[in-house]
């Protein structure tokens, strides 16, 4: 991943996060070496009662048997990671398909929200994105390709200013764009701008685009872009997303702005036509 996205252990070097697999490792051998005891030895208790079931001198003895055993097979160590990782990564994808379904109307059906493509598209993708996103950035052409390329899909975006103060500025002249007819071209500007932006440099985004400065900068600060910014931050922690860019199709995610992001997508939304979409 690829992203602005935190991951758990994100912050870990790979030295720690082996050293925090390998105690993990130790614990499952010896719930592994508990469980095979009480299987075969109905009087011993299972792995949950095991510090009761073995001496301090038996607990050693398997304790020494699996240091040695991981010191011997260390590669041990990244299949446990692995695993890890995989099973973490499949039951975030289940709390996401719950918190997708609970909060759809607000994903997928609000005619008022930032978006482009037809407004009335059969499949809706959503996109949790930052200014300052560099894999936001990359992913742009891909974005800009689908609605250019599906004439019947609807692209929703939710502003995630999370890298900055100057992401948070950016998002407000956007929103405040919006309400003066021009969020794409605001919103593509932006995104394909070489280097950071904020208020300032998207003020004079705006201003090569025609718009009215006096107007942007009352709608930049007003309730409404507030609210709209604090809605989707709100919506993103529900829905455990910390990271951008983050895509939603239907009842599937896309985390990162991979090689092939439009092809997924694409995969996505015709499989999604093909089947039916309960959320969207």
């Amino acid at each position: 991943m690829k992203s602005t996205n935190w991951k758990l252990g994100a912050g870990l070097t790979r030295s720690a996060g082996l050293l925090a697999v390998g105690v993990l490792g130790c614990a499952i051998a010896l719930d592994a070496v508990f469980d095979r005891a009480t299987a075969e030895d109905p009087a011993i208790p299972a792995a949950g009662a095991a510090t009761a079931a073995f001496s301090s001198d038996q607990k050693a003895g398997i304790e020494a048997i699996i240091k040695d055993y991981l010191l011997a097979n260390p590669e041990i160590l990244l299949e446990v990671q692995s695993k890890l990782e995989a099973k973490m990564e499949k039951q975030q994808e289940e709390r996401l398909k719950t918190a997708i379904k609970s909060n759809a109307d607000e994903l997928y059906r609000r005619a008022d929200a930032p978006s482009a493509g037809d407004p009335k598209g059969d499949i809706t993708v959503v996109e949790f994105f930052d200014y300052n996103c560099g894999f936001c950035k990359r992913g742009f052409s891909e974005v800009s390709k689908l609605i250019e390329k599906d004439k019947k899909v609807r692209v929703v975006f939710k502003e995630l200013p999370i890298l900055s103060k100057g992401s948070e500025e950016a998002s407000r002249v956007a929103l405040a764009a919006k309400k003066q007819g021009k969020y794409w071209e605001m919103h593509s500007a932006l995104l394909t701008y070489r280097g950071s932006v904020d208020g300032e440099s998207a003020l004079k985004i705006a201003a090569k685009l025609g718009l009215d400065a006096e107007k942007l900068k009352a709608d930049m600060d007003s309730a409404e872009v507030t609210g709209e910014i604090d809605k989707v931050r709100e919506l993103a922690q529900k829905m455990g997303i910390n990271g951008t860019p983050h895509f939603l199709v239907g009842d599937r995610t896309i985390a990162g702005a991979p090689e092939n992001l439009y092809e997924q997508i694409e995969a996505h939304v015709t499989d999604l036509r093909k089947n039916g979409c309960e959320v969207c």
